[in-house]
């Protein structure tokens, strides 16, 4: 199986920066921003509350990172990971937006240009309350957030020998489709 082409690669910060822990996603676009070790031609978006307007940023992408505050019913603070079919059954709603991630997937399905491999990495809220600030809980797992989306770069961009030295503890094995991971 080729390597795609990094320009193929879409990383999607989604949210809204003045609910408090719904701008995750956005704050997490914006440390990939900084973060040397993102690789330099994938595509990153700031695509805040836009809703199916987005599916005209991803439609011609082979690969599609999201990240966003997702209420999963887990601990705040708490990244996971849902990927594959898991996708297609997150009921409307899961992402704390007026119109839910399941609209956004369904969208890109018919408009896609080619078949897109899609990943959302989202943290559970504490707070989606006006306000600009992150609760000390998701703002400490903005941090995990960027590793485990770094390392899905890796394994998108670089060979599988690289993936498995680059892959941070726990991420690179996964073979579920839904994985959680906790902030140190």
């Amino acid at each position: 199986m080729p390597i795609p082409q990094a320009s193929q690669i879409v990383v999607l910060g989604l949210g809204n920066t003045i609910l408090s822990d719904d701008g995750a996603g956005i704050r997490a676009v914006e440390a990939l921003r900084r973060d040397p070790r993102t690789p330099p031609d994938v595509e990153l978006i700031d695509g805040g509350t836009k809703g199916l307007e987005l599916a005209c940023f991803a439609s011609d992408a082979s690969k599609l990172l999201l990240l966003d505050a997702v209420d999963v019913g887990e601990a705040p603070g708490m990244v996971v990971r849902i990927r594959g079919a898991d996708l297609l059954g997150l009921p409307a709603g899961k992402t704390v937006h007026e119109l839910g991630l399941a609209d956004l997937l369904a969208t890109l399905h018919l408009v896609a240009e080619q078949p897109i491999e899609i990943v959302l990495l989202g943290v559970q809220p504490a707070a989606t309350a006006l306000g600009t600030a992150l609760s000390p809980a998701v703002e400490a797992a903005i941090e995990v957030l960027v590793e485990e989306a770094l390392a899905q770069l890796v394994r998108w961009t670089q060979s599988p020998a690289a993936v498995f030295e680059a892959a941070a503890p726990g991420t690179a094995a996964q073979s579920s489709s839904r994985v959680c991971m906790r902030p140190v």
